[in-house]
């Protein structure tokens, strides 16, 4: 392994730290001729995955692709290295986990915005008005509150209306809790656990 600054081969390792999610290991080298130190990460070799563009096109994915993205939009903003390869390697494994060999390019764009903004903000906002070329203020601002209120869909699924009613809403379709519905009568499911307790 060369040295980045003095591109001698005399490196040594002085860490080794497994990153999550526990595919990855991170080591922290030292050159011997210039006292620099560097990082680099050992990773196995993974699955093949096809990105679908917008315009229908396949192509493979690119992890550093990937990273230099995300890496621009955290210019100078409070994300260190270690963080945007911890989200490279996690936006890549939650790519991979459909199991189908290919993942919409919108997806992985939007699990990038999502783990950015969760890292920082602004660095969301920054990545979002590249990503989806904002055409004004108002879009924008649209924009920073879906990502406050929405969660992000799975491949495959489409992303959650949040003011269509659900199956699972309260008010449309359950009524008070088995507790506090009487049945039989006036008598409450209390009172009924204890009347068949009682029988012989």
């Amino acid at each position: 392994m060369r040295c980045p600054s003095c591109q001698s081969t005399s490196t040594r390792v002085v860490d080794s730290r497994l990153t999550e999610p526990g595919d990855t290991i991170r080591r922290r080298r030292e050159c011997e001729e210039c006292g620099g130190r560097f990082t680099t990460y050992e990773r196995a070799e993974a699955p093949a995955l096809a990105v679908i563009k917008r315009d229908g096109k396949r192509e493979a994915f690119d992890r550093q692709k990937l990273l230099r993205g995300l890496s621009r939009a955290a210019n100078k903003r409070p994300i260190t290295d270690t963080q945007l390869e911890a989200l490279a390697d996690a936006i890549a494994a939650q790519a991979r986990a459909a199991g189908t060999g290919e993942v919409d390019a919108e997806y992985v764009g939007e699990l990038a915005l999502r783990g950015l903004a969760d890292l920082d903000p602004v660095t969301g906002i920054l990545f979002a008005s590249v990503y989806r070329q904002f055409a004004d203020l108002a879009e924008l601002e649209a924009e920073v509150r879906r990502i406050k209120s929405e969660p992000v869909a799975g491949p495959g699924q489409l992303a959650i209306d949040a003011t269509a009613p659900v199956p699972s809403d309260p008010p449309t379709s359950m009524g008070p809790s088995p507790s506090r519905q009487s049945r039989g009568g006036n008598r409450t499911a209390k009172e009924t656990r204890r009347t068949h307790a009682a029988r012989p």
